[in-house]
């Protein structure tokens, strides 16, 4: 069974953001994401789940006691409440819990939250003025794909992503990593902080309009740099850099290691490394512009010096120069890195192991406090918190209004 709290010494209740209350309506990845990032940071995160829970719960194998990893790996320093928002009484205790709530982030089909009668400018603004609601949705509730849903891998074809990403053989080609939902995520968490500092001033909260597409469209860098000014449409260029050469993975005689070479003095270093000084004399090659314009026979001389190299003892030696280099690595080797453990980006809690915090404050470092919680684990201690009695709680889940079993 995991573990619920531990006292971690390295953060804890001296989080940068404690103090600070989140009521957590989203699912699935970009607004948990966002969220875990707060309370990874001392935030308190109040996550309300449908009666059906967050769905991703079910997005496995591999499962720990009936959790998918997909949740697990977004949930932890939270706590759950099951509640059914489409009752009145499922609403007014949404209300109750935003009496002192800094945070709202949901990510309902735009519209809901005001055909239940609790949107922004109606409702909550007027009540709780202070409030910051954050929605996340797929195109926004406006415009000629406004209220339509929105999947990662969906945005990441209509954004153009799909279209850099790949090789000329294999073709367009979805990222492995759901970059859509993490960016959307990252860029709500930054958004909602960027929020509270202006409250400060004004003493004011406001609406926040996050979407994946919106985001999607902000990562096309350096490609839409590229296109606006060149007028040239990005093509796919697979593990190569549209304006650096050497930028790329080459095979070695122990796997292959990826460059990322983007001056000329790295440039000279790297090739007196690998035994061909004179390349950088070459007048293919005497600038970034002429080694990217002549890449296929720069990428010649390179795979001929390298191939009987050892990948790992020549990446060391690069580095030891300043030369940006390393062996392409998969998961399992990640984790088992020394310096993957030495930043601590490995962390555990009981049974519960996820990536660790890369935000490192000198004051107020981020910890793991809490694991994923299992659905509706803490709906009596948080209704309490919030001045419910136990008969009121007890008539609720009576009414199925809070919900302690998932429904199927």
């Amino acid at each position: 069974m995991m573990a619920d709290t531990a006292a971690n010494p390295a953060g804890g209740a001296f989080g940068a953001l404690n103090g600070l209350k989140v009521i957590d309506l989203t699912r699935v990845l970009g607004g948990p994401y966002g969220t875990q990032i707060l309370g990874d940071h001392g935030a308190e995160i109040v996550k309300i789940e449908p009666p059906q829970g967050d769905e991703v719960r079910d997005w496995g194998p591999p499962f720990l006691e009936g959790d998918a990893s997909y949740f697990i790996g977004v949930n932890r320093n939270k706590r759950s409440l099951g509640l059914d928002l489409s009752k009145p009484e499922g609403r007014e205790v949404l209300l109750r819990l935003l009496d002192g709530a800094d945070v709202l982030i949901e990510n309902y089909k735009p519209g809901t939250m005001e055909r239940w009668g609790i949107g922004y400018e109606e409702v909550l603004s007027k009540r709780f003025p202070k409030l910051i609601h954050c929605r996340i949705s797929g195109f926004g509730g406006d415009g000629p794909l406004g209220g339509f849903p929105g999947y990662d891998a969906v945005i990441q074809a209509m954004a153009g992503m799909f279209s850099i990403n790949g090789t000329p053989e294999a073709g367009p080609t979805r990222m492995g990593t759901p970059l859509v939902d993490l960016g959307t995520g990252l860029y709500s968490a930054i958004a909602i902080l960027m929020a509270l500092f202006e409250r400060q001033r004004s003493g004011k909260g406001q609406y926040i309009d996050m979407t994946l597409y919106d985001s999607a469209v902000a990562l096309l860098h350096p490609q839409a740099a590229n296109y606006f000014l060149s007028g040239k449409t990005p093509v796919l260029t697979g593990s190569e850099h549209p304006n650096i050469t050497p930028y790329d993975k080459f095979a070695t005689s122990t796997g292959e290691i990826f460059l990322a070479i983007g001056n000329n003095r790295a440039f000279e270093r790297f090739c007196t490394e690998i035994g061909r000084p004179d390349l950088p004399a070459d007048p293919r090659f005497t600038s970034n512009g002429e080694r990217t314009i002549n890449r296929p026979a720069l990428r010649a001389e390179l795979e001929k010096a390298m191939a009987d190299m050892d990948g790992k003892a020549l990446c060391e030696r690069l580095l030891a120069v300043g030369v940006p280099a390393g062996p392409v690595m998969n998961i399992a080797e990640v984790f088992a890195a020394e310096h993957t453990q030495h930043r601590r980006m490995d962390e555990t809690l009981g049974a519960y192991r996820g990536t660790g915090i890369p935000i490192k404050f000198s004051r107020t470092p981020g910890s793991v406090r809490r694991t994923p919680p299992k659905f509706a684990q803490h709906s009596d201690e948080i209704l309490a918190e919030a001045g419910f009695s136990a008969e009121e709680v007890a008539s609720l889940k009576q009414g199925d209004v809070v919900v302690t079993k998932r429904r199927q």
